[in-house]
Parts: structure tokens; C-alpha cells; sequence
């Protein structure tokens, strides 16, 4: 067996994760159960990591999978972080990330994140708003300390990706509209309770072309040319994430391919660049692994359903996006088209339709590409325990997050006290 980053299946068919069969995984942490390859999530960071050179920085965006371990290891290899809540804030802490390579994203700051961020020492905020800047403001004026302040700018860039995903576009609740930057700009240079640092942009997620990215970088530079013409002085740009990847048959760019695009307008400006890649760095590293608990036949389909549902991966019911699906270990089912679903009482609670698989109650199946925006998006809806997560590096497993217990899921509630 192969023990090159990643998955693969060896010559008996068994699907592995670097050096254990996924069969061995399920059964000795049972499913659902997330389980994501170190190797893979390394390499991916190093692509990013040495694409982008010694000019810039990368923060991952926890957003996408915000498990302590999972930040623990890019911090140990020098990532930066994109935040959007205070909680997350305190995760990157937690995991031992730096603070001052933190650049905090969001349009609903709280009063609380951003005092805890400030005292933190965060690099930047990428404000959305001008009344998040007033607010952010009058925080630093109370703390004695001025902010550091990107502006989130909506360049109106088309990222060509799911409406959900796309958060650069002139009618989108990010960002500030390119037109009005500039006043702000001005604005918050004048104000010595602010540090302007740089400008900030997102335009959307599961980006397919580098095209937009670059569109998008160059309208950056030229706002950047007019600001720097006015004596504000810019520390960096933050060109965003949102690189696609691999889930049935994408064929996204290459990491390198991202770091050109957005690069190459900026080149001349004498700022560092900074990126912001979740997904594209943890999506393909992880599988979520569920056992066929039943067969059925109903209205002329059959049914495959699983013991994982939208409570543990909400993405292909949140978006209708398709997975690629395997059975993790050989079998004499016969394979034909099936529904494969979960549990959960929404007819949305749908992994796949007519998806042909060997299909047998009690088989293994491995849901692809699914270490991003899965168990960090996991509900409790239908009182359903959460799912642990494994990290396998080489030959060994962790248990990095272990499953939630019944206990656990009512921790917090209180009956009503007696009249």
C-alpha cells in the first residue's frame, strides 16, 4: 500500500488513508465519523506556502474547519489565520496561533469581539461597514490603543460560483462598495484612533477560474495607486480565498495558479499580499465515513439510508451539491443506482441521487472531499450527538474530537422549577 498524501485504494480494493484502511477507521471509532490525513493537509499548505514566498502571508480561514488540532497543526507550520467571530478568535489562541497574524473578517462584529480582538493584538480588521468603523472606533478611543483597519472592499466582481457563495457582488451584504472606499479611506486615515493598514477584499467561495480573482486584484491595485497618490501609506493587501476544489469532476486551478492571479496586479505597489484559503487547503484532506443502516423501495427508487445526515454535513442539503461517493471496502452487493439518505426528517436530508453503488445494509461508504464546512457547520437538530473526528498521520489515528454524548447534548438546559 501507498503511503503518499491522502487517500487511495490498495490492489484488494480497500479505500486507505495514508497507512489504514478507512474499514479499520470506521470500525474502531464508529460512524459518522470525520477523518482527515495529515500528509494531504500539509501538502496542500505548502503548495500556498511556498507559491506565495516570503512577501506575504497565509491565513487559513478557520471558518472552513476550525478543529483545535487541525489549527494547532498550520500553526506549527506558520500560518496566519482569517477569523470571523470572537469564538474563533479564541480557537486560534487556544490552538497557539499568533495574534498578531490574525486578520479578523465579518460583517456583524460585536462590541466584545472587537475589544477582545484589540487587547488580543490582532493584525487587522477588514471592516464592512462605515458604522462597523465608527464602532470600531470608539472601542480603540475607550481601550487607549488605536485599531488596526483594512476596508473590506466589493470590487462587483461576478465570481461565477453557487449565489450562496458569492460575496462580491454590488448587491451583496459584504464588503464596502468600490465607489464609496476611497471618502472612507480618507476618513479613517484622519482619525487617530484607527491605523490604516491595507485593503481587503472577498469575492466569493468554490471558484473554478482564476479570471474573477485576477479582475478583482486589479481594481485592488487601482484603488491602492489613488490612496497611495494621497499620502496613505498601505501595509498589505488581503487578496481573500476561495479557490475550488475537487468534489466530482471540478478541475480547479492550482494553488500556484491562485497566488499568480491575484499577485501579478499587485506587484508594483510594495505591499505584502495576503490570502485567505480554507477550503482549498482541508476540503480533499477529509472523508466522512457512514454505514448503510437500511435498503428501501418506495415509489419505484431505492433508497440507501445512512446513518450521517444534514446534521453532520450540511453542505450537498444547504447547496444541492453533489459528492463524490465510494464504498470503502469491496463487496458482492451489486452495483446500481440508489438515493443514498439520511436519518433526519427534511426531504432535503439527501447525499446523492441515482448514484450507482454496490449498495449492502451495514457497508461503509466514504463521502469525498468533505474536511471542509462539515463538522464545523454540524447541528444537533433531531437531538442528534455531533460526530467525532480523526486525524490520521501515516499509521496512526487521533482522536481529535470525540463524539458527543447525550449528556453533552443536553448540557446547558434546565427543566422548570417547581411553583
Amino acid at each position: 500500500m501507498s503511503t503518499s498524501p491522502g487517500f487511495g485504494r490498495d490492489d484488494g480494493g480497500r479505500l486507505w488513508v495514508e497507512s489504514l484502511p478507512l474499514d479499520e477507521v470506521a470500525e474502531r471509532f464508529g460512524t459518522p465519523c470525520y477523518v482527515y490525513s495529515r500528509a494531504a493537509i500539509e501538502s496542500r499548505w505548502q503548495r500556498y506556502r511556498s507559491a506565495l514566498g516570503t512577501d506575504g502571508d497565509v491565513c487559513y480561514a478557520v471558518k472552513a474547519n476550525g478543529t483545535l488540532a487541525l489549527l494547532n497543526l498550520l500553526a506549527r507550520h506558520g500560518a496566519g489565520f482569517d477569523i470571523v467571530s470572537g469564538g474563533e478568535l479564541e480557537r486560534v489562541l487556544r490552538a497557539g496561533g499568533d495574534p498578531a497574524r490574525v486578520v479578523f473578517s465579518g460583517v456583524g462584529k460585536g462590541s466584545e469581539e472587537i475589544r477582545r480582538a484589540l487587547r488580543a493584538g490582532i493584525r487587522c480588521f477588514n471592516v464592512e461597514s462605515a458604522a462597523e468603523l465608527e464602532r470600531i472606533a470608539g472601542i480603540a478611543d475607550a481601550e487607549g490603543r488605536p485599531a488596526p483597519v483594512a476596508l473590506r472592499v466589493n470590487p462587483d466582481v461576478n465570481p461565477e460560483t453557487h449565489p450562496y457563495i458569492a460575496t462580491g457582488l454590488a448587491q451583496s451584504k459584504f464588503g464596502i462598495a468600490l465607489e464609496e472606499a476611497e471618502a472612507l479611506y480618507q476618513q479613517a486615515a484622519a482619525d487617530p484612533r484607527l491605523q490604516v493598514r491595507g485593503i481587503a477584499c472577498h469575492i466569493g467561495s468554490q471558484l473554478l477560474s482564476v479570471a474573477p480573482l485576477s479582475e478583482a486584484a486589479g481594481r485592488l491595485a487601482a484603488l491602492a495607486r489613488r490612496l497611495q497618490g494621497q499620502g496613505i501609506a498601505l501595509d498589505h493587501i488581503d487578496a481573500g480565498g476561495g479557490l475550488g476544489v475537487h468534489y466530482v469532476d471540478e478541475q480547479p486551478p492550482s494553488p500556484a495558479e491562485h497566488i499568480e492571479a491575484v499577485t501579478a496586479p499587485l506587484r508594483d505597489l510594495g505591499v505584502a499580499v495576503l490570502v485567505e484559503p480554507g477550503r482549498a487547503i482541508v476540503a480533499e484532506a477529509g472523508v466522512l465515513l457512514t454505514r448503510i443502516e437500511y435498503l428501501k423501495h418506495n415509489g419505484g427508487k431505492e433508497f440507501a439510508i445512512v446513518d450521517a445526515g444534514m446534521t453532520d454535513y450540511l453542505r450537498p442539503a444547504l447547496y444541492d451539491a453533489p459528492h463524490t461517493l465510494e464504498a470503502v471496502a469491496p463487496t458482492q452487493a451489486e452495483c446500481r443506482p440508489v438515493d443514498v439518505v439520511g436519518p433526519v426528517c427534511e426531504s432535503a436530508d439527501t447525499f446523492a441521487r441515482d448514484y450507482p453503488l454496490p449498495a449492502a445494509p451495514g457497508g461503509v461508504l466514504a463521502i469525498r472531499s468533505a474536511g471542509a464546512y462539515g463538522a464545523v457547520m454540524a447541528s444537533q437538530y433531531n437531538a442528534r450527538p455531533r460526530p467525532p473526528e480523526v486525524l490520521v498521520d501515516g499509521s496512526r489515528s487521533h482522536l481529535i474530537r470525540r463524539r458527543e454524548t447525550l449528556d453533552e447534548l443536553m448540557a446547558g438546559e434546565a427543566l422548570l422549577a417547581e411553583e
